[in-house]
Formats: structure tokens, sequence, C-alpha cells
């Protein structure tokens, strides 16, 4: 009996995706250093990299 899997790259583009807007928080987080928008810049950061690393789970076969 064979069983057909099919693989996909949806955990590879899912991070990437959320990598990249986690790249954007951590700017965001240089730029305004000194003030509030520092703390919203890491705030992003850490959630879209962690999302990153679910998807990445979630998609892993």
């Amino acid at each position: 009996m064979a069983t057909e899997t099919e693989a996909t790259d949806k955990g590879v583009g899912l991070a990437l995706a959320l990598g990249a807007l986690a790249v954007i928080g951590a700017l965001l987080m240089y730029a305004g250093a000194p003030d509030v928008t520092a703390a919203w810049g890491f705030a992003a950061a850490v959630l879209f990299s962690s999302l990153a690393v679910v998807g990445i789970h979630l998609y892993w076969h």
C-alpha cells in the first residue's frame, strides 16, 4: 500500500514573511530608542519572531 504525501514550503514562506516583520520591528526599536516607539518595536519584534517559530512548527512534516 502506497500513501502519497504532499510536501509544501508553507512553513518556510511563513517564517520568512514573519521574520521580515520582526526585522522591521527591531529597526523600529533601534530608531525610536529613547521613546515609547522603541517599546512598540520590541513588542513587534518579539511577537513576529515567536510567530515565525510557531509557523515553522505547524507546517513541519
